[in-house]
């Protein structure tokens, strides 16, 4: 199988690497000369480079783009390939991708491998990024079963375990998982930059450990990704950030209430369930 990546950053580059690796043909294709030359240099792909017609003899294609650009990429490269090809996508949307990009290609298959860094480009690509990672396969009613299995066998290749679901039932799930702990992330940032008190920042900063690089780390992250989440995944991202300021203000009622049992409760229980989440 002949594989195609556009878009040669933290993703397409690690799955380049890994792909390569185990023998397979990859084509790398990218806007920058200079991040095909050092894909090359990286055995990242077999071959790079900036013109989509190198895809035009790939079984397979992985967009590999943030998630404004996946539609156009694909409109972009449809002239270039033949019907028989297959596209995928690794966006982490997926009502917003997954129908207008089967019908500008039915052999489109919407997936999402769960599985990243702090760290973008292509210097950022790393073998093993996606071993025991979730990916998730949201396929529409007419998806060829041919292309899901196809697309399927290629992330399991490269060690994902692999989820189907509807794409609503996707986007609901990583609003809760994955966009709106970025959003609480950058919002503990803000809000801890944002007190009255400048001493108070000043030794915050100075005494912040372990703690707070953790539960910060996505908050502090690339902020087009961020914004893309609340842009694709919209009303999805809102019920979930109302729920949470729904049971935030339980918390505060049980601390200025002094209901130390009720609190008690609450915490009990997430010690009790984060083990199902990790």
């Amino acid at each position: 199988m002949k594989i195609g990546i556009i878009g040669l950053g933290l993703i397409g580059g690690s799955l380049g690497l890994d792909l390569t690796a185990k023998g397979y043909e990859v084509i790398g294709v990218s806007r920058k000369k200079e991040t095909c030359d050092r894909a090359l240099e990286k055995q990242i792909v077999t071959t790079a480079g900036q013109n989509l017609e190198l895809l035009s003899k790939t079984d397979l294609i992985f967009v590999c783009t943030p998630i404004e650009a996946i539609l156009r990429t694909i409109e972009s490269i449809i002239p270039h390939l033949s019907p028989e090809t297959i596209i995928t996508d690794v966006g982490s949307v997926k009502g917003a991708i997954a129908s207008p990009a089967t019908k500008l290609w039915s052999n489109f298959v919407p997936s999402h491998p769960m599985a990243g860094t702090a760290n973008q480009g292509v210097e950022a690509a790393e073998y093993n990024l996606f071993n025991n990672a979730p990916c998730v396969i949201t396929p529409l009613p007419q998806t060829s079963p041919l292309a899901i299995t196809k697309v399927s066998h290629i992330w399991e290749t490269v060690g994902c375990r692999l989820y189907q679901s509807t794409p609503e039932l996707h986007d609901r799930a990583v609003a809760w998982i994955s966009h709106l702990p970025v959003m609480i992330s950058a919002n503990l940032i803000y809000s801890c930059t944002h007190t009255s008190s400048p001493e108070v920042i000043k030794l915050a900063q100075a005494l912040a450990s372990s703690g707070f690089k953790d539960t910060s780390r996505v908050g502090g992250g690339n902020p087009e990704l961020g914004l893309m989440m609340a842009q694709y995944n919209r009303q999805q991202l809102i019920n979930s950030l109302r729920e949470y300021q729904q049971n935030l203000d339980l918390l505060i009622e049980s601390i200025e209430g002094e209901n130390w049992e009720a609190l008690t409760n609450i915490l009990q229980e997430t010690y009790q369930n984060r083990p199902k989440f990790i």
